[in-house]
């Protein structure tokens, strides 16, 4: 499985999301503590919105403890709204195109989990996809897919209700060819306002997703942590694992839910699949 971060707030240093926490994204690389896999090792990416509508995408191949052009950019790039991704692949390959974050227009999608019995349903799943959308996938995961689903389904209209729609085909889909349990997702798109993230599994058992307490409840509770000043005060974070071990800073997600962040506030919905329209 994956680990990945997602940022919203006032801009900031990318090095001091990635690199300073001291169980930043690039320890959980090497030693993950929730995750399934506990080194992820096969590839990365970070996407962030500069200027224009278009987010950029640095992806590599290369494990994230070890590619020094990623200190090198995040130590130049400032930046509003952040995805970042370490991959420790299910079973397609270890190629640039294949590493989080996914983009399409403005739109980024980063996913943690997999499809069960993907290879089986994959046919089906892309026949599903719009037409005009399919010549944009890249890749070979099941997660571009499921990007790719809920675009078809209306992601920039609608987001909650899209990937609803868009997990609803694949659970669908996965009752014809007698698959339990085909969905394991912990995921998050934005569109460079707004970031939707996901925590759902067909077996209710989704691994672990957080989103951080607000930024002056925790410089109240913890005045000693000068990292705790390098925020603004609307900065959100939502995380597979904590990127520090610090009292009050966390809250798990509930099982079946979607976090809305935008503007400072973070709002917490059930999320429940849809049927595929």
């Amino acid at each position: 499985m994956c680990r990945w971060m997602a940022y919203s707030g006032d801009p900031i240093l990318a090095e001091d999301l990635l690199f300073r926490p001291e169980h930043s994204l690039i320890d959980q690389s090497l030693h993950s503590h929730l995750g399934a896999t506990t080194t992820n090792g096969d590839g990365f990416g970070v996407g962030w919105y500069g200027l224009g509508e278009r987010p950029a995408v640095f992806k590599g191949i290369d494990p994230a403890w070890n590619d020094e052009n990623l200190r090198e950019v995040a130590s130049q790039v400032s930046t509003h709204l952040l995805f970042a991704h370490i991959r420790a692949s299910t079973g397609s390959a270890v190629q640039r195109s294949n590493s989080h974050p996914f983009r399409h227009e403005n739109w980024l999608w980063m996913h943690n989990g997999c499809i069960e019995g993907f290879e089986r349903m994959k046919r089906d799943l892309a026949f599903a996809i719009e037409p005009d959308l399919y010549p944009y996938i890249e890749g070979s995961t099941d997660s571009e897919v499921l990007f790719f689903l809920a675009l078809t389904f209306g992601l920039r209209e609608d987001p909650l209700g899209a990937v609803g729609r868009a997990v609803g085909l694949v659970e669908h889909l996965a009752r014809q060819y007698d698959i339990d349990a085909p969905v394991q997702m912990s995921a998050a798109t934005t569109d460079g306002v707004t970031v939707w993230a996901f925590r759902y599994s067909s077996e209710g058992k989704t691994r672990s997703l957080f989103y951080s307490t607000e930024i002056s409840r925790l410089r109240s509770l913890h005045p000693e942590v000068e990292a705790l000043q390098r925020f603004g005060m609307t900065a959100r974070l939502v995380v597979s694992e904590p990127i520090r071990d610090l009292p009050g800073a966390w809250n798990e997600m509930p099982e079946g839910s979607a976090a809305i962040v935008r503007e400072g506030r973070d709002d917490i919905v059930p999320f429940v699949p849809l049927g595929a329209a």
